[in-house]
């Protein structure tokens, strides 16, 4: 029975959205191994929020990431594996490297496996797995392997004390970064800054957010937009989930924290070009709406703030 290991490892190495989109997953591990002692092993970012989500005994670092021909750091990392006497393991990344893993405990007893690695004992076997949404697709994965009943992501123990930032309500937050090597995931700046004007004009303090490659395109929305509040490079994710919880309406672009602030149950509005697809990676929240143009250049101010007006008045 499931419900008797004593040791499980949980696999998910990033990135944020996809991190966040695996909480309801490891929660449903969580209540069906209440008694187990469970690892998850994840990147350096991930460490401190997943170890505040409670689901976790232990959190390991995936550092050595070694390449199949670096053989000392392959039976290092042979031997982490193996001083963890794991009964299964729950493959939540679902990548090469991931499956990787899974090879490398070769040969000799394995754990029970659930992923996609070729020759696992508990196959993710659906030829058309690509084609899900992440949500729907670890739920499957779980749901072949016994665990039928997976949660929304529910971030209610994500509290901290986030005073200091000196933020009074009304206010809503933007993100307009995005990964640096996909310019065409973001809205332009001089769009966020004439919302952003239009938030401050009806009394709405915007809150600008991002990590520090995103500072020079925050400091012009914050010159563009005077009243901003620019926290920039301040914030760890322990602080946007918190933030969220009291923001009246979030804005921007496909990225991260987006999913992490939709996940907390901020209303959100995210902004899609055609550079992703919504029905694989939307974010999910009991308030979503996604706006969606083939270039996000055709998309105008006025049709983003008719959204944000939406939630805001239903507040």
């Amino acid at each position: 029975m499931t419900a008797d290991f004593e040791r499980i490892l949980v696999i998910k190495l990033g990135a944020l959205g996809d991190f966040v989109q695996a909480l309801g997953p490891m929660a449903a591990i969580r209540k069906r191994h209440a008694r187990a002692h469970i690892v998850l092993l994840t990147s350096q970012p991930y460490v401190d929020f997943a170890k505040a989500s409670g689901l976790f005994n232990d959190v390991w670092v995936d550092t050595q990431r070694p390449k199949a021909w670096q053989i000392g750091r392959v039976l290092r990392l042979r031997k982490k594996f193996q001083s963890g006497s794991f009964q299964r393991v729950y493959d939540l990344q679902t990548s090469d490297r991931s499956s990787f893993y899974f090879h490398i405990l070769g040969p000799g007893l394995r754990p029970e496996w659930s992923g996609i690695a070729k020759g696992c004992s508990h196959p993710h076997a659906n030829p058309d797995r690509g084609l899900m949404h992440t949500i729907e697709r670890q739920r499957e994965q779980l749901a072949m392997i016994g665990i039928d009943d997976v949660p929304a992501p529910d971030l209610s123990w994500a509290k901290v004390d986030v005073a200091h930032f000196g933020l009074k309500s009304p206010y809503a937050l933007l993100v307009p970064g995005g990964a640096a090597h996909r310019p065409n995931k973001r809205w332009p700046a001089d769009r966020y800054a004439e919302l952003a004007n239009h938030m401050l004009a009806g009394g709405l303090t915007p809150v600008l957010l991002g990590a520090h490659a995103e500072l020079g395109v925050l400091k012009l929305i914050a010159m563009d937009a005077p009243g901003s509040v620019n926290l920039g490079g301040k914030t760890n994710f322990l602080d946007l989930a918190t933030l969220a919880q009291g923001a009246s309406v979030a804005v921007g672009n496909d990225t991260g924290p987006m999913h992490l602030i939709a996940a907390a149950g901020c209303a959100c509005v995210v902004l899609y070009s055609f550079d992703s697809d919504p029905a694989l990676c939307a974010q999910r929240g009991p308030a979503v709406e996604i706006l969606r143009r083939e270039s996000l250049e055709s998309l105008g101010e006025a049709q983003v703030w008719d959204a944000v007006a939406s939630f805001v008045e239903k507040a």
